[in-house]
């Protein structure tokens, strides 16, 4: 591994950085020399190869501390993303130290709509494309590229109206008190600091689309696949005439020969021809379809670790078969779900074979086999939890995967015996039998120690998985389970043997951060326990759905119900891990961890059954903030159904949204509306993810 690391030094830090070395005993594993810069600063630059990891996180922790003691906390970025500080103002001065001349400028935009007074609702949009306002604190070099930026703004500012239909638009730059192109003839004549710019749109009407015509050339013209016309493509006369509609169309029509073996098929020629008489827009496309083909051989290239002919076959691209679109879509996803490669590209050949197959290359580019994470959780009530992980992608050259994960929760506790812990190894086999199929196997120990009970627990499972759909999926196995419990009843022991099966529906459009789709789970596990003698069935289902109202992200509604039921003879003969009890943040949120359900002498004791209901209205007030409210309610029941003798416990609350490329970060606050004995007055909750 090679470290760089540039830090400007002054002899105290001088001394530090020789301190360091000493310490680590890395004097031999660098190299060390100094430069001048321009302003006679003098830089140590310190180069390393192969140092060993826990010496270059030392060497790093000591030396952010001493190199940036002084720097100001004026902005932060997390996962590349400003989350406060004035960033645009340094960025705009780090950039001027490098540009020649700097020259400033202001711009005053001003947008009128169809009828020449009222501002338009698209200046926002106008203003989101526009050099002059996104970059007025980067100081172009001298007047020129003041004139450069006018001009790219101008060409950028017609495409984005032509782009939302508005084909009679006007836009004018005049930049101090001349007209663009006038000022680009005579830069001399500008000696106005900062250079003033004014941009001026007539937005004019949208037009909407007139007459539309699709047409087809080639063997599919004649093979009577019932090729789509203008209106089934979205070119529908009288909707606005915008250029995504228009692209749309094009799409869909490759996309439904490519999906009925034409995998060359092309837009020959795309004739827009706007009327401003009428205020619309003629289109005429003209498709190519190309030869049919059918599934040639697969090849592979770009693999290092993952061999050949497992890549092709967990693709699962039938040879000889109609060329299908949506082979292709899901042979990448399949891949893709590996989590092995860093990027996979199908591509087919330029021609077919003399059988009139097209061969097919899978170009992949390989991750780095071993992996290792951490994460952090927090809610009020339920204390401070670490967790991390490390993972080897690629044991065996098939995909192979071994995980080791490791929690640690209630670190705030006062008593070392209330802290939780859980640790998991997990070795997991893609294609067992079939590209659909795939065996996984674990062993467990975990400690749990909520207010109610103290588990602890050892377990081993094994599963067979198989793919039924792309949303559906179903899982089967068996479970070994042992834990000595002390709980309301006392001190019990448990040794259960399982076969635990699982049903899942997943057409979320997004697992953490989900705005469409639906989330289902349905559970079944008959188990007997060799210590008590006692037959017990376990079940659960949920439902998850989000439907967004407004946009596709803006408004979304979200809602789950789920249900649980064990079949055995008492609660006491079920241990108290696998009993249902809400409260938290992942059930109820605003009561205390696991405090809602049947209580004895006081004390929650867990039930044999629950309803549990949740729902948020998520908003998405800019690109990066959201806000939440929600309501949730269950309740637990000491009988084997729900019987609900028990009355709902209700909590209400509210959260802010940051959204990130990894998912959003989530602050909750939810507030109890009956609460019982240990409820808190509120909790607060953290966490990467929306709640469900």
């Amino acid at each position: 591994m090679r470290v760089f690391y540039i830090a400007k030094a002054d002899s105290l830090e001088a001394h530090h950085l020789a301190r360091i070395l000493q310490i680590f005993d890395c004097r031999s594993l660098f190299e060390l020399f100094y430069r001048a810069t321009r302003k006679n600063d003098l830089y140590v630059l310190i180069r390393s190869w192969e140092l060993k990891t826990l010496r270059a996180f030392a060497l790093f922790c000591c030396l952010f501390t001493i190199a940036f003691p002084s720097l100001p906390a004026s902005a932060f970025e997390l996962f590349g993303y400003h989350l406060w500080g004035d960033k645009a103002e340094r960025a705009g001065i780090h950039d001027l130290e490098g540009t020649p001349d700097p020259t400033p400028y202001s711009v005053k935009f001003h947008v009128v709509g169809e009828n020449g007074a009222s501002p338009s609702d698209t200046k926002d949009d106008l203003q989101s494309v526009s050099l002059l306002v996104q970059d007025v604190k980067q100081l172009p070099s001298g007047v020129s590229g003041v004139l450069a930026r006018a001009s790219k703004d101008f060409e950028r500012l017609i495409g984005k109206l032509y782009e939302d239909g508005y084909f009679g638009a006007l836009v004018t730059i005049n930049v101090a008190g001349m007209p663009l192109n006038q000022a680009v003839l005579h830069p001399d004549k500008i000696k106005e600091r900062p250079v003033p710019l004014l941009v001026e749109i007539d937005v004019g009407p949208q037009f909407h689309l007139g007459t539309a015509q699709v047409t087809y050339a080639g063997p599919a013209s004649t093979a009577e696949l019932g090729l789509p016309e203008a209106d089934a493509l979205g070119l529908t006369e009288g909707s606005p005439a915008l250029s995504a509609t228009v692209i749309s169309a094009e799409r869909g029509a490759i996309n439904y020969l490519k999906e009925r073996g034409y995998p060359f098929a092309n837009v020959k020629d795309r004739q827009l021809l706007a009327n401003h008489a009428t205020q619309t827009l003629k289109v005429r496309l003209d498709i190519v379809t190309g030869p049919y083909a059918r599934f040639g051989q697969v090849s592979v290239s770009g693999n290092k670790q993952m061999r050949s002919n497992f890549i092709s076959s967990y693709a699962s691209i039938p040879r000889g078969a109609q060329w299908d679109g949506k082979i292709i879509e899901r042979a990448q996803s399949r891949l893709q779900d590996l989590e092995v490669f860093s990027s996979i590209r199908l591509e087919p050949d330029e021609q077919l074979d003399e059988n009139g197959e097209l061969p097919l290359t899978i170009i992949v580019e390989e991750r780095p086999r071993k992996v290792f994470g951490f994460g952090a959780n927090y809610s009020s009530n339920e204390g401070v939890g670490v967790e991390g992980y490390w993972r080897h992608r690629n044991l065996f050259g098939e995909a192979e995967r071994l995980s080791i994960t490791g929690s640690v929760g209630q670190l705030l506790a006062v008593n070392n015996e209330q802290i939780e812990y859980a640790a998991r190894i997990t070795f997991e086999k893609p294609g067992v039998l079939g590209p659909l199929t795939s065996f996984s196997t674990s062993a467990a120990a975990v400690q749990e120690n909520p207010d109610n009970y103290r588990s602890t627990s050892l377990s081993y499972d094994a599963y067979l998985s198989r793919d039924l759909t792309e949303a559906l999926s179903a899982r089967v196995g068996g479970r070994v389970y042992h834990a000595d419990e002390r709980d309301v009843f006392g001190d019990n022991s448990y040794f259960l043997l399982g076969l635990p099966m699982d049903l899942t529906y997943d057409s979320r459009n997004n697992t953490l951060n989900p705005t469409q789709g639906v989330d289902a789970s349905l559970k079944f596990e008959p188990a007997y326990d060799l210590q008590g003698k006692d037959e017990n069935l376990y079940s659960q289902v949920s439902v998850a759905s989000y439907l967004p109202v407004l946009g596709h992200d803006r408004v979304v509604l979200a809602g789950r119900v789920s249900a649980g039921a064990i079949v055995a003879p008492s609660v006491q003969s079920v241990p108290a891990a696998r009993q249902f009890f809400l409260g938290g943040g992942g059930t109820i949120r605003g009561y205390a961890y696991k405090n809602v359900g049947p209580r004895l002498n006081g004390e929650v004791t867990g039930g044999r059954s629950f309803v549990l209901f949740n729902g948020e209205v998520r908003t998405k007030i800019t690109e990066t903030i959201g806000l939440v409210g929600f309501i949730d309610a269950g309740a637990a029941y000491v009988k084997q159904y729900p019987d609900f003798d028990e009355p709902l416990r209700v909590g209400v609350g509210g959260g802010l949204r940051y959204f990130t490329p990894v998912g959003p970060l989530r602050l909750d606050v939810g507030v109890p509306l009956e609460p019982g004995r240990d409820d808190p007055p509120f909790a607060v909750y953290l966490g990467l993810s929306q709640s469900f």
